[in-house]
């Protein structure tokens, strides 16, 4: 490859991943795209990540060949993805300098790389911000940059078995390709028309992608969960029928005994839905058993706010102490749910992009908490946020129904 431009690997997770030691949604395609991909090219190298490579077929012959070959590989290990950590190991076996690890800032180092350098960002939310991305891509483009002028051993395999040789790399005679964007049936062009269709309201569409991109890689749950949620918004052929199948899609998640927050917020919103379809007690418990359960493992204003919601629904319903208990717990979450927002108010808020939620979900616990001077405070504050006009019409329709709760 020494005629061709330098070339990086990176591997790591993508979509949206669950950092479960924190509860933590960190959106590893930010990572990527606003991160290290530009400060690879910054650096004059191309910058190849699997989901660019994965067609229909296996993807393990090319990773091995780009672990091999590659000129720099770069391993995220946030989230402790353990593809990325198998990949470390193959790639360190392989090669004994030119790898660079790098992690989200709250990662704690497995006893095995207790000696090793990781370079740390932090992510805010599921995003990071520019200021932060900004910073890291310049500390990883001179990472990668004096690494090529001066490579050093950073393999534990080569440090500690001082006589090993590397691999003979002779002996792989093709050039590794490389991947130009153009191809649309990689799995990260598949992924990136989903959301896109997602985002626009063509559900039925991202449905399908999803789709295709849960057949490319069946073991990566963001698939599962985009597809969900397209479902089920997609109200077809009905809106019953939809989010019945959309909760058959969640079965191989196993959401019984899940831990993932975005899985079982998914499975509550399913639920709650169909609870105000068909009416069906049933359906309300679940709902409100998935929420607690994703509010408690991720402590997250999204889950929190709409477990306090549902509960208030629930106490409509039932009576005498178990009227009291659902009425007393919606209120405590709701003062949880105030914690978490004014929590992350006040860590660089101004480069979240998830400003409105917080300040809209501040709202409603202010609203229902019945603090009249602290919801209107925030009222203000939320609508001087509001980018799109469904976002407000979105959140009054939510406090009619909450004030109709409260007044009944």
């Amino acid at each position: 490859m020494s005629e061709q431009k330098k070339l990086c690997f990176v591997a790591m997770g993508y979509g949206e991943k669950v950092d479960y030691p924190t509860g933590r949604l960190l959106n590893m395609d930010a990572t990527y795209f606003n991160v290290i991909k530009q400060a690879v090219e910054a650096a004059g190298l191309h910058c190849v990540r699997a989901d660019e490579l994965i067609h229909s077929g296996t993807i393990d012959v090319p990773m091995y060949e780009y672990l091999l070959k590659a000129d720099v590989v770069i391993a995220d290990l946030s989230t402790y993805n353990a593809n990325a950590l198998y990949e470390l190991g193959v790639r360190h076996a392989l090669k004994p300098h030119t790898t660079l690890l790098i992690a989200e800032s709250k990662f704690q180092n497995p006893f095995d790389l207790g000696h090793t350098v990781i370079r740390r960002y932090e992510h805010l939310g599921k995003d990071i911000g520019y200021s932060e991305a900004t910073r890291f891509q310049k500390e990883l483009k001179e990472a990668i940059q004096e690494i090529l002028k001066n490579p050093q051993i950073d393999s534990p395999v080569y440090t500690y078995l001082k006589d090993l040789k590397g691999f003979e790399e002779s002996r792989v005679v093709q050039e590794l390709p490389i991947p130009d964007g153009s191809d649309l049936q990689t799995l990260n062009k598949i992924v990136e028309r989903g959301q896109k269709a997602l985002d626009e309201g063509e559900f039925l569409r991202a449905k399908e992608l999803f789709g295709m991109a849960g057949e490319m890689d069946p073991q990566n749950s963001f698939f599962v969960q985009r597809r969900v949620l397209a479902t089920y918004k997609s109200k077809s052929p009905t809106a019953v029928e939809a989010l019945r199948e959309a909760w058959s899609m969640l079965e191989p998640l196993d959401v019984q005994r899940s831990a993932d927050p975005e899985t079982l917020g998914l499975a509550g919103a399913v639920q709650k839905r169909l609870w105000e379809e068909l009416h069906e007690i049933g359906y309300l418990d679940r709902a409100i058993g998935y929420y607690e359960r994703g509010f408690y493992i991720k402590r997250d204003y999204y889950n929190g706010i709409n477990f306090a919601f549902l509960l208030n629904v629930r106490g409509r319903i039932v009576t005498g102490d178990d009227r009291i208990a659902d009425q007393v717990l919606a209120n405590r979450v709701r003062k949880q749910v105030v914690e978490i927002c004014q929590e992350l108010m006040r860590s660089d808020f101004d480069q979240r992009s998830d400003q409105y939620w917080i300040l809209a979900t501040l709202e409603e616990a202010y609203f229902g908490l019945q603090q009249e001077a602290e919801y209107l405070e925030a009222k203000q504050r939320a609508e001087q946020a509001a980018n799109q006009a469904w976002e407000r019409t979105s959140t009054e329709e939510q406090l009619e129904k909450l004030r109709a709760l409260l007044e009944g």
